[in-house]
């Protein structure tokens, strides 16, 4: 009879243990590895021009005004945000459009932020503008902030244009530098994309686009008026009146509404013209930017007061479109400020009616919205 040598079930036993150790222990090699990888690699984007690296996904991001913090809610970035700061006047409108989950976060400063209170949050990254939080009177600049090793993220409606030879001061505490750099819709979908790469949301940011788009294209189809009507800006009123042209999220906005932008010369985003100006282009209609510092009535009593606008067939008869100040500067809310503007101008008989409808509510308690709905 031939002997057959059989392991115990202990010897087995132990054989298998070491076996399952192994594939553990390469599992884990190969996952610490992989984390190695994908941190060597980190993320690559093109910000204002220029290849930015960052050593990983963002995971504790501080973003400054209601426009950009909805720009990384619409990217589906709500958890990779820490803290927020100059956000009060926008909360009721971002409340409307994505529920509340910008309410519980940390607001940092009720204002644009200084240097220290953007350390103080210990972010990975800092979301901002030049003339929206990023500005060298408050030593608060991308420079800054890598050398303390946080990374910047500059909103693609602020960017800085190569040549500023000759520019002027432009009323947004941005000295000598005209601003933007690309259409304003092209401006959403490069931040939006940007954004949702830097914190892992790729899909949502497609989806988003697609969505934006789609109306888009639907204003772009409703009937026009066989002269488009001109619209100005006025963000505030001053010796110099603030508006904003060709590069502002304005421009892009009222053409898709059906209608001219009335500074659309001025190759700059938020800047200042004079109210002689505005009386030269004879303005079809007057939108207005809904923020706290100069209120709805005060500016209103601005155009009906100062000489060069008191009798503007648009003053006289009331054609005001006020909206809060995250649907005007560059956002996803662009869009639905497009079609409220829209439907503001037919209520106004300045375009023909249309099925355009404007998905986003606005504030109940919003100043001068009884002059455009």
């Amino acid at each position: 009879m031939n002997s057959v040598f059989t392991p115990s079930r202990t010897f087995r036993a132990a054989a298998a243990t070491v076996a399952v150790a192994a594939l553990s222990f390469t599992a884990v090699a190969c996952s610490s590895e992989d984390a190695k990888t994908e941190a060597s690699a980190g993320v690559t984007l093109t910000n204002c021009g220029e290849e930015v690296t960052y050593p990983a996904t963002a995971k504790k991001m501080v973003i400054n005004d209601g426009n950009i913090i909805s720009l990384a809610l619409a990217a589906g970035a709500a958890d990779q945000i820490s803290a927020v700061s100059s956000v009060n006047r926008d909360l009721p409108i971002l409340s409307s459009a994505y529920g509340d989950a910008i309410n519980q976060k940390t607001q940092i400063s009720k204002e644009y932020p200084n240097l220290e209170e953007v350390l103080a949050a210990e972010p990975d990254v800092f979301i901002a503008g030049w003339g929206y939080g990023f500005g060298e009177d408050k030593g608060l600049t991308p420079d800054a902030l890598k050398e303390h090793g946080i990374g910047s993220y500059i909103l693609t409606e602020s960017c800085r244009q190569a040549d500023n030879e000759g520019a002027a001061q432009n009323g947004n505490g941005d000295p000598g530098h005209k601003r933007g750099v690309v259409d304003p819709w092209e401006a959403i979908r490069i931040d939006l994309r940007n954004i949702a790469k830097l914190t892992g949301n790729e899909g949502t940011a497609d989806k988003v686009v697609a969505d934006i788009d789609a109306r888009l294209e639907k204003l772009q189809a409703a009937p026009q008026a066989g002269k488009k009507p001109v619209g100005f800006v006025f963000d505030s009123a001053g010796d110099a009146p603030f508006t904003s042209g060709a590069f502002g999220a304005p421009q892009g906005i009222l053409d898709k509404a059906g209608a001219v932008n009335g500074t659309e010369s001025i190759k700059d985003t938020w800047t200042t013209t004079t109210w002689e100006n505005i009386a030269q282009m004879q303005p079809d209609f007057i939108t207005l930017v809904e923020y706290p510092g100069q209120s709805f009535e005060e500016k209103i009593k601005a155009l009906r007061t100062n000489p060069a606008t008191k009798d503007l067939p648009a003053v006289k008869e009331n054609r005001f479109i006020n909206l809060p100040y995250a649907m005007w500067t560059e956002s996803p809310l662009n869009v639905d400020a497009a079609e409220h503007v829209r439907k503001g101008l037919e209520r106004f008989g300045l375009v023909p009616a249309s099925d355009i409808e404007a998905k986003l509510s606005l504030p109940k308690d919003l100043p001068g919205a009884k002059y455009f709905r």
